[in-house]
């Protein structure tokens, strides 16, 4: 088989060590989006999208024009770039996802005064590392958030009272993972992921996690939940293909996730070497 890595980071962890257990029988080949104008003579058997840029996502379009499986696919990812859409899915497929209003301005926003109805949560509309995620408890916090990120068109969040934890789960394909970390929006700040096997989820949050995926279309991805009281569930983000850090197994279940969309796309390894090389990794 041939498999396609859509990255500018092919020693990104979980891509380096999937494409260490894949190379023995198959190739690998890496595709830069920044660079890759596109792919000349025949495509790989399936493309992984560890990216999210416009080139990436681009690039992710034109291969399935062309007929290969990509995961995930173009679309799946764009929607997660955008809250306001993510909330909307969500809710329409009847997702408890926390409810959303969007905002055009950030500036504009804070200059219309007034005071807020409650505590908020305020993020970028546009999900990218490096983005607005902050709490809101006034009018003067509105304005000095406002001050750093002015024009910043975000969403926002009424504040569910919680633990101060958020529960971190994936998934890759059927196989779940999960963490816990203390929020970003906790007194003390964001810190490292806790692993925690999915059996210790409160009961319904596996399916929960599963119907997510279906709702989105995505294979691999990433589903932010807090427990609104008593192991009630708040979906606060869904992330398309991200990062498994520190998550056992991850690698294992890429690769085979891979081999099996690569064998149900029907173009039989074609283009494959038969000494199983990897290219460009």
């Amino acid at each position: 088989m041939r498999i396609g890595l859509i990255t500018p980071e092919p020693g990104h962890p979980l891509l380096a060590a999937t494409a260490a257990l894949l190379a023995p029988a198959h190739v690998v080949e890496a595709l830069d989006p920044a660079s890759a104008g596109g792919v000349p003579g025949p495509v790989a058997d399936v493309y992984l999208l560890k990216s999210r840029t416009p080139r990436a996502l681009e690039l992710a379009r034109h291969l399935t024009e062309r007929g290969a499986p990509v995961v995930n696919t173009a679309a799946a990812t764009a929607l997660c770039q955008d809250r306001t859409a993510m909330a909307e899915l969500a809710l329409r497929a009847g997702l408890p996802f926390a409810a959303t209003r969007t905002v055009g301005s950030l500036s504009a926003w804070a200059a219309a005064g007034g005071p807020l109805p409650s505590p908020l949560v305020v993020k970028s509309r546009r999900s990218r590392r490096g983005d607005l995620v902050a709490r809101v408890d006034d009018g003067a916090g509105l304005r000095e958030l406002a001050a750093r990120w002015p024009g910043e068109p975000v969403v926002m969040q009424d504040f569910t009272p919680n633990s101060g934890w958020d529960h971190k789960l994936w998934a890759i394909g059927d196989r779940l993972f999960a963490a816990v970390r203390r929020s970003e929006l906790s007194a003390g700040g964001r810190g490292p992921n806790l692993p925690k096997a999915p059996s210790e989820l409160p009961a319904g949050w596996a399916d929960l996690v599963r119907a997510t995926g279906e709702a989105f279309a995505l294979d691999v991805y990433g589903v932010d939940i807090i427990d609104a009281g008593g192991g009630e569930p708040l979906i606060v983000d869904v992330n398309a293909f991200p990062g498994f850090r520190g998550q056992v197994g991850a690698p294992e279940a890429l690769a085979a996730l891979a081999l099996h969309r690569a064998a149900g796309s029907g173009r039989g390894g074609s283009g494959s070497a038969g000494s199983g090389s990897v290219a460009a990794l």
